[in-house]
């Protein structure tokens, strides 16, 4: 019997290779596009994951000499490439495309002009690229794509924020009034984020007029760097990102304290954010190709988060832990002080999703990573440098 095909677009950055590890331990056939962009801007930027990441080829010849599975791999640039990635779909023929394959830092797409074009002109076009080639070529294949909480926006609101979609009523002309359901309206933060939102719109129009099978899964901060399949071999590690462009919140405080730098907390640090383990995001990838229906009467949004906090409260925990100091410093973002996030995330537990949540035990396994590859440290990649 042949085994179900993913497609892992992206599948060489930090969600992406820690997936399709996960779904080939699964049992899946992966096959993996990838332009390595994200190797290239670490050039760009003079920055490096602290971790030690391979050539592309290395940890593809590990995979194969550790578990006798092949991945492969296409080094290909969709938003550029059309034909070529239309064949790779055809001779592929998957049953579920994974979606990575977006620029995925907000600071970094605030950077300079440059930075904000090639953000809109990679994601947006890698996503239509995407819709168009499986409309092209008449595959049934379910689509599931990595998006952000961000898309909602971090206005305080006295309700949970719901899975994608909110419930209205509209008074008609007659004075009678009629429900119905539309997308939560957007509120990007960043070119990033509304590269995400307009995504949004592309999936429902696709949906809607060809009938594809979406799954967008609007994701919190990844805290974290490895699972249990990256590390089977230090040749599979995962990329632990700690500069002011690309390093989440959390992991940047765990690094910050491991090597004795004082916590930077931006702004009051009052703002609440929503997080997840990098073992749950391979985790909810793997529940949203397991349970796809076979017709989609619209796109299937879930929330894949599993808490929230505010990040004076997590600078606070991580001083407690580690004896660390904290030193707020002025936000490079142009958003409100303070804000409240309550948010809606029963669809994936539903589906069976265990939360790994902030743990001292987790959170010192990152630390000891920290300090073990201290020696590639580097102060100067900590301050953001991107203002807006």
């Amino acid at each position: 019997m042949r085994r179900p095909r993913v497609l892992v677009l992206g599948g060489d950055g930090f969600c992406g290779w820690p997936t399709a590890l996960h779904l080939l331990k699964q049992g899946y056939d992966i096959t993996i596009i990838d332009n390595l962009s994200r190797r290239a801007i670490d050039k760009e930027l003079g920055v490096s994951s602290l971790t030690p990441i391979q050539s592309i080829e290395t940890r593809l010849q590990c995979v194969l000499q550790l578990t006798g599975s092949k991945i492969n791999f296409h080094l290909l640039d969709i938003a550029n490439d059309y034909d070529a990635f239309l064949d790779v779909l055809k001779t592929y023929q998957p049953t579920a495309i994974v979606h990575f394959a977006e620029q995925r830092a907000a600071p970094y797409s605030m950077k300079s002009s440059l930075t904000k074009r090639y953000t809109v002109s990679n994601n947006i076009n890698t996503t239509h690229n995407l819709l168009a080639a499986v409309v092209e070529s008449q595959l049934n294949c379910h689509i599931v794509h990595l998006g952000t909480m961000g898309v909602y926006g971090y206005g305080t609101a006295a309700m949970k924020i719901p899975e994608g979609y909110l419930d209205i009523e509209v008074r008609l002309d007659n004075g009678e009034c009629q429900t119905q359901q539309i997308l939560y309206p957007a509120m990007p933060g960043s070119i990033y984020h509304m590269t995400k939102a307009q995504d949004q719109l592309m999936f429902a129009y696709y949906n809607k007029n060809y009938g594809l099978r979406i799954t967008d899964l609007h994701q919190g901060i990844v805290w974290g760097t490895q699972t249990v399949e990256t590390s089977l071999d230090e040749r599979l590690i995962n990329r632990f990102d700690y500069d002011g462009d690309y390093g989440t919140v959390l992991n940047r405080f765990l690094m910050q304290s491991a090597m004795g730098y004082d916590l930077t907390v931006h702004g009051s640090g009052r703002q609440t954010r929503a997080f997840i383990h990098i073992s749950d995001t391979v985790r909810c990838i793997q529940l949203a190709i397991g349970s796809a229906p076979e017709i989609f009467s619209r796109v299937r949004i879930m929330n894949q988060m599993t808490e929230t906090h505010r990040l004076c409260d997590l600078a606070l925990m991580i001083k407690d832990m580690t004896g660390a100091n904290i030193n707020y410093v002025s936000n490079p973002r142009n958003e409100a002080s303070e804000n409240e996030l309550f948010v809606e995330n029963a669809n994936l537990r539903k589906l069976g999703l265990e939360p790994r949540l902030l743990q001292q035990g987790l959170l010192k396994e990152i630390t000891d990573i920290a300090k073990r590859y201290s020696h590639r440290f580097d102060p100067d990649c900590i301050p953001c440098r991107s203002y807006w």
